[in-house]
């Protein structure tokens, strides 16, 4: 299938923060600054403390003045990835769950941005059969509440599987994004989290779920509801022996020439293109790389 792109590049703000840079996270003003001149069109916002929160941001002025900065540097935003830890959707009242979205979605407002972006919170522990059961049930229940809500505010809410996380096998991801059926809820397609996934399949409980097409055959299984796209490669390994190894464009295993060429058109749908260095040293240098190398990958797929 023929298609012509030109996605909105964003880079995750949490990549100067996490990690290697926990002990002296960059302000996020000079992330601004480093977003415009690598040749970003805008920023995804990292929803934890130092960078912006609804509480630090709590009057419409400080907030106003918060977006005038984003765009002052020329960039727009890509999603809000706030924190959900006090309320794991699926063992979590549903209120608390509900008020902590309705804070966020609210800030995501004043941010001018569409997406919302969430997690299960949970590590992927393994748990009795009848306690997994209850868990998706509540998750389920919570979520879909929580997209009427999302909805509500003219916005969408995306959801990121990864190897850190509870449900982090490919019918696992399927399942529950048909189960909550809803259109304001929507997966998150992260390539390197995929290639963890489905094809080397990372702290899959019990029997792994491998597929045989790659992460090619993964976003076309979830092509119908994918509603968001990250960007980085993958070496095949955890970082921590937690989450995917965020690799270097060019240094990992995924093509991303035949990814493209032949999921394009499903990512396309995609104004915003996030590039997610998150727990990488090297960001300062790779992400400045990343922005050429994704221009030169589409058009090598035929797609520029």
């Amino acid at each position: 299938m023929s298609t012509k792109m030109n996605p909105k590049l964003s880079i995750g703000t949490w990549a100067f923060a996490f990690g290697p840079f926990e002990a002296s996270p960059w302000p996020f003003r000079d992330i601004l600054r480093y977003a415009s001149d690598a040749g970003y069109d805008g920023v995804e916002v990292n929803g934890f403390l130092p960078h912006p929160v609804p509480e630090t941001y709590d009057t419409p002025a400080k907030r106003k003045a918060l977006l005038g900065d984003i765009q002052a540097h020329g960039l727009g935003v890509s999603a809000y990835a706030p924190d959900f830890r006090a309320a794991p959707p699926a063992v979590a009242d549903k209120a608390a769950y509900l008020e902590l979205a309705k804070r966020y979605l609210d800030f995501a407002g004043d941010l001018e941005t569409e997406l919302l972006r969430v997690d299960t919170v949970l590590p992927p522990l393994p748990v009795a059969p009848e306690v997994y059961v209850d868990r998706f049930a509540r998750l389920v229940d919570t979520w879909h509440a929580a997209a009427e809500l999302a909805a509500s505010f003219g916005k969408r809410i995306v959801w990121e599987f990864e190897p850190g996380f509870w449900m982090n096998k490919p019918s696992e991801a399927l399942r529950a994004v048909r189960e909550v059926r809803h259109p304001a809820f929507q997966v998150l397609f992260d390539t390197s989290h995929a290639y963890m996934s489905g094809v080397i399949g990372a702290r899959h409980d019990g029997e792994k779920e491998i597929l045989a097409g790659g992460i090619e055959a993964y976003a076309m299984m979830l092509s119908d509801h994918i509603g968001h796209f990250h960007l980085i490669d993958s070496d095949g390994t955890l970082h921590d022996e937690e989450t995917s190894t965020h690799a270097a464009f060019g240094e990992g295993h995924i093509d991303f020439t035949r990814f493209l060429r032949e999921t394009g058109y499903l990512v396309s749908r995609c104004e915003w293109w996030c590039v997610d260095f998150c727990f990488n040293a090297e960001v300062e240098a790779w992400g400045r790389q990343a922005v050429p190398f994704i221009h030169r990958k589409i058009k090598e797929a035929g797609l520029g």
